[in-house]
């Protein structure tokens, strides 16, 4: 399972764009490797590319081409773009990032480019002509560039992984609705629904970035894919200042930055997701102010679900409000208020029918 810290850099997604199959990059990176040969080629040029650089050829008015960049890779040094890509700049240079700079790789291939990429925060393409893979490097981040037929198996397994949480996410929102309504709630509940929501969250994002890496041939699964993730980071943050105290934009911003910021190992353990949304342990009872359930009306401006929530501030007092007294909240109308009034009354009938199931 691909599962990584959580990565929502649009520069990673665009780049990987740039060099997705069918691409001319991608068909000159396909040449080296077939060739035989290794590569290490930066994307693009500045000051602080130029400040790293040592011999080599500088070229005039050189277009890229897959085909001139597939020989050119046949001399061991670096090869250096323009930013756009449409221009061989140098070759056969030998490039000398700054030693302290860290790097996770042992290849010399591969600790220059990982370097080079922290230092100048331009991407980097290193490939191994012992592997035949072309790696990215990009910041920090390292992405390697594997044929589509490989990522497609890889993304259709991956689906299936996620399809699997979201079940389980439905499951554990559906448990939510049940504990509100009977005024059931503990912090567990919640916890459980906000740590399934973003791990979804979480696997969505590392399942897009290889999408990506697919080109054209992705489309299906990309529909897929945003099918499967509809709807999850709405869940998550209606949760969360469902419970979150004291509702401001603040607070909940602060509450969202830390369980974004958790390592997905600690996000299946109850007590740290609890203790990065401020929240008291997990098994003390709670109530909802209502703000995820209102959001499933339909035709409920935002402006008004907030207007109930400040008026009843607790799901339960709103849950058994009469027509009159939801009629008071401003904005809401006869009308409405008879609506929201029957559809708390399913609510409650739902939970009857539910706890009747279970002792029988």
């Amino acid at each position: 399972m691909i599962l990584s810290m959580p990565s929502t850099s649009s520069g990673l997604l665009e780049i990987l764009q740039r060099l997705a199959p069918g691409t001319p990059l991608r068909d000159a990176l396909g040449r080296i490797i077939q060739h035989r040969n290794g590569a290490l080629i930066v994307l693009g040029f500045g000051p602080e590319v130029e400040g790293i650089c040592s011999g080599g050829f500088q070229l005039t008015d050189s277009d890229f081409t897959p085909a001139r960049l597939a020989e050119l890779a046949k001399m061991d040094g670096a090869i250096i773009l323009d930013h756009p890509w449409q221009k061989i700049l140098r070759v056969n240079v030998h490039l000398l990032p700054d030693p302290a700079v860290p790097t996770q790789e042992t290849g010399a291939r591969y600790r220059t480019a990982e370097r080079v990429a922290r230092q100048t925060g331009l991407p980097v393409v290193a490939v191994s002509e012992d592997r035949r893979v072309a790696t990215l490097f990009l910041g920090g981040e390292k992405h390697e560039l594997q044929s589509p037929t490989a990522l497609a198996a890889e993304v259709n397994q991956e689906l299936l992984t996620l399809e699997r949480f979201r079940r389980r996410l439905d499951e554990a929102e559906e448990r939510l609705t049940r504990e509100e309504v009977a005024d059931l709630m503990t912090f567990r509940a919640v916890v459980q629904v906000v740590q399934r929501a973003e791990l979804v969250r979480r696997i969505g994002e590392d399942i897009r970035k290889v999408v990506v890496g697919l080109g054209g041939e992705g489309g299906l699964i990309s529909l897929q894919l945003a099918d499967l993730l509809y709807g999850t980071n709405d869940l998550r943050d209606l949760v969360i200042k469902d419970y979150v105290r004291p509702v401001t934009a603040k607070r909940l911003n602060q509450a969202l930055t830390k369980l974004e910021a958790l390592p997905t190992v600690d996000l299946s353990d109850p007590d740290a997701v609890a203790a990065a949304l401020g929240f008291d342990h997990p098994d003390s009872h709670t109530r909802p102010l209502g703000v995820r359930l209102l959001s499933q009306v339909p035709r409920l401006p935002t402006a008004v679900r907030d207007g109930i929530v400040r008026h009843f501030k607790d799901f339960q007092k709103m849950l058994n409000a009469s027509v009159d007294e939801l009629d008071e909240v401003a904005g809401i109308g006869r009308a409405r208020a008879t609506q929201l009034r029957l559809l708390f009354d399913r609510m409650l009938e739902t939970i009857r029918a539910w706890d009747h199931s279970v002792e029988l």
